[in-house]
């Protein structure tokens, strides 16, 4: 009888143990499918996104009512809508967080974040589209589509102090880390113009697919990341030779991409599926597909790499992606 108790009290023991296991397993499970846990209305046909350094912000360029849209992420709301200039498209945070560039289709609006007042309007090149400012904040980048250039502002006085010529259909900006250099997608000549940010002149055009158009640096620098829209992948560039070294396939149409703070992945929207890629960098994978929106066109990740905000074009909201990817 001891014997048969002695059984049937490890035989529990072993069933919760069981039990426990499965239970870590599914979460563990759940943990590693990212999904959207909340849709943000904002102004119609929304365009450019940018967070602002305490990750507390959201700016959302709506393209359709000449306004940008301020989420707080705390509550994940609207807590106020800026008038800008007509068909505003993308946007970018200075590093100290007090001022947001907006391209509209013949200006720059320059936000003061404190006041979520306009406090200066800037003459660039023809049709200005991306946007960025440089890691130390003194530069702002405007890609001028019709102009085929980039117009270079000193943000200390809001001017334009240089202008330089890149490519066919010029549409996505980032700079490098260390704010050496500038990598400009050209969406017509299916190609990159690297452009040296001491000289502002153009150092390098590397080779990419069809209608390339965002653009991100890996936070080492070593990599940029390249969307080909009608070639349905990602080009990765190895910034230290200038060269592609794969072309990672993707959802329908890429357009807008960000990398992870800590380089371990890059999200892509998807316009043409309705989609967000996931890739993992180590092994250049797509190790998720998340559903959002209809034609998502940009996207943004948390400093604290927690969630990415996608704007959604035709759907005139931001879809909130839980990054918890295990």
């Amino acid at each position: 009888m001891a014997w048969h108790g002695v059984y049937r009290k490890y035989a529990m023991v072993s069933l919760i143990l069981v039990a426990v296991l499965v239970v870590v397993i599914i979460m563990r499970t759940r943990g590693n499918n990212p999904s959207v846990t909340a849709t943000i209305p904002v102004g119609t046909q929304p365009l450019g996104v940018e967070i602002s350094p305490d990750g507390r912000q959201i700016y959302i360029a709506n393209n359709g009512p000449d306004n940008v849209s301020v989420i707080d992420t705390f509550s994940n709301t609207v807590t106020a809508t800026i008038p800008i200039g007509a068909q505003p498209w993308d946007v970018a945070v200075t590093p100290d967080g007090r001022h947001a560039y907006v391209t509209n289709i013949d200006n720059v609006s320059v936000i003061d974040t404190a006041s979520n007042a306009v406090t200066a309007t800037i003459s660039v090149g023809i049709q200005p589209v991306g946007v960025a400012v440089t890691p130390d904040g003194r530069h702002a980048y405007i890609v001028d589509i019709s102009s085929e250039a980039v117009s270079v502002i000193d943000t200390a006085n809001n001017v334009l102090v240089a202008t330089v010529h890149v490519g066919s259909g010029p549409l996505g900006v980032a700079v490098s880390p260390d704010g050496r250099r500038a990598y400009i997608t050209n969406g017509e000549s299916n190609n990159v113009s690297v452009i040296d940010t001491a000289s502002t002149t153009v150092v390098a055009t590397i080779r990419v697919e069809t209608s390339p158009q965002g653009v991100a640096i890996s936070p080492d620098g070593r990599y940029a990341y390249i969307t080909n829209t009608s070639s349905n992948n990602v080009s990765v560039i190895n910034t230290a030779s200038g060269t592609v070294i794969t072309a990672i396939p993707v959802g329908v149409a890429p357009l807008g991409l960000v990398v992870t703070s800590d380089g371990r992945h890059v999200y892509v929207a998807n316009s043409g599926s309705n989609n967000v890629s996931i890739i993992n960098t180590a092994d250049g994978t797509v190790i998720a597909t998340v559903p959002v929106g209809i034609s998502p066109f940009h996207l943004a990740v948390t400093p604290d790499g927690r969630h990415t905000y996608t704007t959604n074009s035709e759907s005139g909201n931001v879809s909130v992606i839980d990054n918890d990817t295990g």
